[in-house]
């Protein structure tokens, strides 16, 4: 018999306990269908530690407090669906441009708007990437999986902290709210979590250290010590390096999960729960003797061109499973500049994709 132990866990969970396990000493948040287990756990989980919990009276309180938080020297984190995004939109312009390290779990659900609240859907992915008032750029991570989603919640952490800036974990209802068995390590009495491809992170990007000095912030245009100025060509600097900051470093954020065949002309690329489905789908195909290749991207944001490019030299067709109208494959198609054929498979009607869907895609 298998003496092994195992754990019954949630994505919910696995994100918390990547939080806790990193550092987080901060968490505020609202409740909203699907991110609300999220918010359960940290409420639970964080007193035990010494740490905060708060439940804002709204997702514009809530994510105020988690920068204020953070500038004070917490490590803060919060949780919100595709409606509390709308709402946070402000904040979050306010934290690119105080430089303020903020991790954000997206758990997303069929919109617009209110939508079908239990419904999973991959449909924020754009609205992630732009929804800053000058479209700055953000970082967003997208786990598959429950072991992923404690990993790269994890390394959510370790980059906001390097780039001071705010970084995306980009869910859905379906993770979130899925239980999985995870091996429990004899060690720890822990979940012992299959690790995720990885890769190390750089040293702090602080510019407001300046000799050790107390800094200030403000939202508004600011010198290197954070006092408000009007001077064009510092404006220009500043802005200029929040630009750069994260745009000049796009390979080292890039983060892929390749499974390559010899000869393929056909790949997919997914990500987030329809990446489980594509896996499926490639093993009933090479079951059949197809040759297929299958590309997980992990980091959505900026987008692992490079990486992504390399795995195309003797591609002839793309297929991208996404449960929206096909917000990624728009950045394969100008990646492509429309040299290779690109198929979507697409479902907005609170069904997942199928790996079969995905198969009578391939047979065109």
């Amino acid at each position: 018999m298998n003496s092994e132990r195992r754990e019954m866990v949630d994505g919910a969970a696995a994100i918390a306990r990547g939080a806790l396990d990193v550092g987080c000493n901060f968490f505020a948040g609202y409740p909203i269908t699907p991110a609300s287990g999220i918010l359960t756990h940290m409420l639970r989980e964080l007193p035990k530690i010494g740490g905060t919990g708060i439940q804002g009276e709204d997702e514009i309180s809530s994510i105020g407090h988690c920068i204020g938080a953070a500038t004070a020297g917490a490590t803060a984190f919060t949780a919100s669906s595709g409606p509390g995004l709308s709402l946070y939109s402000e904040n979050i312009g306010l934290a690119i441009m105080m430089e303020v390290p903020l991790v954000i779990t997206i758990s997303q659900r069929l919109g617009p708007s209110t939508g079908a609240a239990t419904a999973a859907a991959q449909g924020d992915i754009q609205f992630m990437r732009w929804c800053n008032s000058g479209g700055y750029p953000v970082i967003v991570l997208s786990p598959t999986n429950i072991p992923e989603s404690y990993h790269l919640t994890k390394r959510a952490f370790k980059l906001a902290k390097r780039f001071r800036n705010p970084v995306f974990i980009a869910t859905d209802k379906e993770t979130v709210m899925t239980t999985e068995s995870v091996a429990v390590s004899e060690m720890t009495e822990t979940p012992d979590w299959p690790e995720v491809p990885d890769e190390p992170v750089g040293e702090l990007l602080d510019p407001y250290r300046v000799n050790g000095k107390i800094h200030h912030y403000t939202g508004s245009s600011h010198t290197e010590e954070g006092h408000i100025t009007k001077d064009p060509s510092i404006i220009a600097d500043l802005n200029e390096r929040l630009r750069q900051k994260i745009e000049s470093r796009v390979d080292e954020l890039s983060l892929i999960k390749s499974d390559l065949e010899d000869g393929a002309e056909t790949l997919i690329l997914s990500y987030g729960i329809s990446a489980r489905s594509m896996e499926a789908a490639v093993n009933q195909l090479r079951a059949k003797g197809e040759k297929v290749s299958a590309l997980t991207v992990y980091s959505l944001w900026p987008i692992p061109e490079k990486k992504i490019l390399e795995y195309l030299k003797d591609v002839k067709r793309i297929i991208i499973p996404e449960m929206n109208h096909g917000q990624y494959r728009q950045e394969i198609e100008r990646l492509t500049n429309g040299t290779i054929e690109l198929v979507g498979v697409n479902r907005v009607d609170t069904f997942l994709i199928t790996p079969e869907e995905i198969v009578e895609a391939y047979h065109g």
